[in-house]
């Protein structure tokens, strides 16, 4: 069981005119976290990709301080919380060694694009997600 870490870069763009990082570019550090984790379970051809895909149904997130855009990236921690037939839940920290800026989680929900439904995890993306869990606190 571990936690996937992926160093974020800040990007001119995801701040606002006073400097903060915008609360909704938060999700997309989240979102490249994840992508960058699920990698070795993603399908790499367009077929597979449109039949082996993840959606996100549900994410919340606490801001606990203001990130200012900077040089420096921020660390953004994915592990898993829980998993079902075909849902799990990850949960993040937006960080860096001093601060944390935000704790979130979302629900995965494994998804067929072919014929727009879900889909049961397969074996290989249930020991993977098994190989992420980390009990809440």
């Amino acid at each position: 069981m571990h936690r996937y870490t992926y160093s974020c870069p800040l990007r001119w763009s995801d701040a606002d005119a006073n400097g903060h990082i915008n609360n909704a570019v938060f999700l997309q550090y989240m979102e490249e976290a994840r992508t960058r984790m699920f990698r070795e379970v993603l399908a790499t051809d367009e077929e597979g990709r449109r039949k082996n895909a993840f959606v996100v149904s549900r994410a919340t997130i606490d801001y606990k301080l203001s990130l200012t855009y900077r040089d420096q990236p921020v660390d953004v921690h994915v592990w898993a919380t829980k998993g079902a037939a075909a849902t799990f839940e990850l949960a993040y920290e937006i960080r860096d060694a001093d601060r944390l800026y935000a704790e979130a989680t979302t629900t995965i929900v494994a998804y067929n694009l072919e014929v727009e439904r879900p889909r049961r995890l397969s074996d290989a993306e249930r020991t993977f997600v098994a190989r992420h869990v980390q009990p809440t606190n």
